[in-house]
């Protein structure tokens, strides 16, 4: 069994805007229902679990009927922090989910996640119980000297990557592996996340295929780029029914 975590816990004051950004409607629709709608729509997926805000298990219910989302099995709410939150949801499905089912956390402001990443992080979680959405890294990246406004050496960018949502672990993993770093307080703090917790816990990482599109929207300016996205899609949708 497949089992997809969504994230829609966060506020996101950055967005400056009256609604936390996952419900912000972009032509008629909530960005959380574009990024259910992508894993509803992939054939691997079997079961959809939202970590929700409090306040808004019942609007999440309830584009479960207005967009066809039969997958959403489970909703439970969000914690303080990132890493808070997708504990709730890895613990909330202890005895529901095999070991060896696959669990894919993604974060529900990603709305434009494409089949053949959902189909990558899939195929090489199943290979080896872990896989980590990635891309190159195309700028140069230089190392801040001791001297003020110095350079002491660069990082080779062939030697590192950009990593984002979507996730995929084996359930034995992932549930052993948070209960292990919340006892321990290891990897939960700050900016973590799943993968930097299982790097922090000696976890050996498994690189699966990303794409541009899948950007995260976090500022108004990346709201704009989404909505220039989706007139594109709709244009090009339009174009191939003439």
């Amino acid at each position: 069994m497949i089992t997809a975590l969504i994230l829609a816990g966060g506020r996101g004051e950055r967005m400056q805007h009256e609604l936390p950004k996952q419900f912000i409607e972009v032509s008629g629709k909530p960005v959380l229902a574009y990024t259910l709608e992508s894993f509803q729509k992939h054939p691997m997926i079997d079961a959809i679990e939202v970590v929700s805000l409090e306040g808004w298990k019942e609007t999440v219910w309830e584009y479960r009927e207005q967009y066809g989302i039969t997958k959403l099995k489970w909703i439970t709410g969000g914690g303080t922090t990132t890493q808070e939150s997708i504990r709730n949801g890895v613990f909330y499905l202890a005895g529901k989910l095999k070991e060896d089912d696959i669990v894919v956390i993604h974060d529900g402001i990603r709305p434009l996640v494409e089949e053949f990443v959902l189909s990558d992080v899939i195929e090489v979680c199943l290979h080896h119980g872990n896989a980590i959405t990635s891309m190159p890294y195309n700028e140069q990246i230089f190392l801040v000297g001791d001297k003020e406004g110095t350079s002491e050496g660069y990082i080779p960018r062939e030697k590192i990557r950009r990593v984002s949502t979507p996730q995929a672990y084996r359930f034995d993993l992932l549930l052993s592996k948070y209960q292990e770093a919340f006892a321990r307080k290891v990897g939960i703090c700050g900016s973590a996340y799943a993968n930097t917790m299982m790097a922090d816990l000696g976890v050996t990482l498994y690189f699966a295929q990303g794409s541009d599109r899948n950007i995260k929207l976090t500022t108004p300016t990346d709201l704009e780029l989404f909505k220039v996205y989706i007139r594109m899609f709709r244009r090009k949708d339009a174009d191939e029914t003439i």
